[in-house]
């Protein structure tokens, strides 16, 4: 359990480097036991999630060390297909390693991942998938046993772009004979990021960013290396930090093409922004304006991840914003805490409107997610007076650093853990 005291009402200004790709590192990492070899990563972040997945990967046989934003594996030494349920209930991705082992076993022993509340979030698409590739599936209760003597390639036609689905594909591909069609595929940068690390392995694979990808072929590196794309929430959570406070601020390391829904939001609500190659600045007076009506959608629409920081840093903007959620069920249920520091917001199913108040008042609120508890430091960042943010370790799944960051950009804030 970690406190955040934040003392509200500071601009935040100068440049910073953004971290490493959770999302990408994740599905990496399950990926690196696809077969015997070894694996150096750079930039991974320092994150609670990316230590629960080496965890994994010992609990499995590998050698997984982390040396700041360097990770080696060794995943020769694997000797066990079996994941308990205490580490799979850590976090969603931990269901990445179903491809994954399959692939490299023939067998995968697991239960139902965990991670953030945010609604039904069902594995079916994952499990059709590894049928697809000719595995049997059995479901005892919460245990799920996948088994294939060999897998075979085949047609992976997907109804909806699960991010998560289409990385446990790819990954579970590279150990089927012939060649794998993936259709309805996601397209995320992270899924991109996965297919260059998969031919480095070996994979012959193509596809990775159109809605098709296609394995044809495994022919196992002994060795591979490299680096985690920068990751593109995080960047965005910064930028509506900025944008809320009235600040200047210049991010470094970044592809900016890939949150080009976040910035034209922002520069919609008033906020000045210039976006080159490798960077992101933006300027915000913190006198904002609503913007047109926000709906989630798969890449390369605006994700998911980013809707609650947005909403956050439009709560004082004039005017009146509506959200509609498309990807999870229950992803506003930091609207009520919001709400708090003297948010308007009205909740209507899946469609949320925010109502620009002209200040907010420090509160005392409770993180209910990763990007929910991201959007509850912004709120505070930007209200008069102190607030205190209760987390049970969500922040610290998706943000590293995040104080020290804020800090460094001028916010009167610490953790109390």
């Amino acid at each position: 359990m970690a406190i955040w005291h934040i003392n509200g009402g500071n601009r935040l200004e100068g440049a910073c480097f953004v971290q490493g790709s959770k999302n990408a590192a994740l599905p990496i990492l399950a990926a690196s036991v696809i077969s015997a070899n070894e694996t150096d990563l750079l930039n991974v972040p320092q994150l609670s999630d990316v230590s629960s997945t080496l965890r994994i990967l010992r609990q499995l046989g590998c050698t997984a060390e982390q040396q700041n934003n360097d990770v080696y594996i060794d995943s020769r030494s694997l000797n066990c297909c079996t994941i308990p349920k205490g580490m799979m209930e850590c976090m969603r991705s931990s269901v990445l390693f179903m491809g994954a082992l399959l692939a490299r076993c023939g067998e995968v022993h697991l239960t139902a991942p965990g991670g953030c509340k945010l609604g039904a979030r069902p594995i079916d698409l994952h499990i059709n998938a590894m049928r697809s590739l000719g595995a049997s599936v059995e479901e005892n209760g919460c245990e799920i046993i996948c088994r294939a003597e060999k897998l075979k390639g085949g047609r992976i036609e997907l109804p909806f772009p699960s991010v998560g689905a289409t990385e446990n594909a790819m990954i579970a591909a590279c150990g089927a004979s012939g060649e794998t069609v993936i259709t309805g595929a996601a397209r995320e940068p992270e899924i991109v990021d996965l297919q260059e690390y998969l031919r480095k392995l070996g994979a012959y694979i193509s596809g990775a960013g159109t809605s098709t990808v296609t394995v044809s072929g495994f022919v196992p590196e002994r060795h591979a290396g490299h680096r985690i794309i920068p990751d593109r929430i995080v960047a965005s959570t910064f930028l509506c930090a900025a944008a809320a406070t009235g600040g200047d601020i210049e991010l470094r390391g970044v592809d900016s093409r890939q949150f080009l829904r976040l910035q034209h939001f922002l520069n919609s609500a008033g906020c000045d922004i210039i976006s080159s190659k490798r960077s992101v600045r933006l300027s915000s007076d913190g006198h904002l304006n609503a913007v047109d009506s926000v709906v989630t959608e798969p890449y390369p629409g605006f994700p998911t991840d980013a809707q609650p920081i947005l909403m956050a840093a439009l709560l004082k903007a004039k005017g009146k914003t509506k959200f509609r959620e498309d990807i999870f069920d229950s992803r506003f249920c930091h609207a009520s805490q919001l709400m708090r520091f003297g948010a308007d917001i009205a909740i209507d199913g899946r469609e949320a409107t925010v109502w620009g108040v002209r200040s907010l008042k420090g509160a005392t609120v409770s993180s209910t997610d990763l990007r929910g508890g991201a959007a509850m430091v912004i709120a505070a960042l930007s209200a008069d007076g102190s607030s205190s943010i209760i987390d049970a370790g969500h922040i610290a799944r998706g943000y590293e650093l995040f104080d020290y960051k804020l800090r460094s950009l001028g916010a009167d804030i610490f953790t109390e853990i």
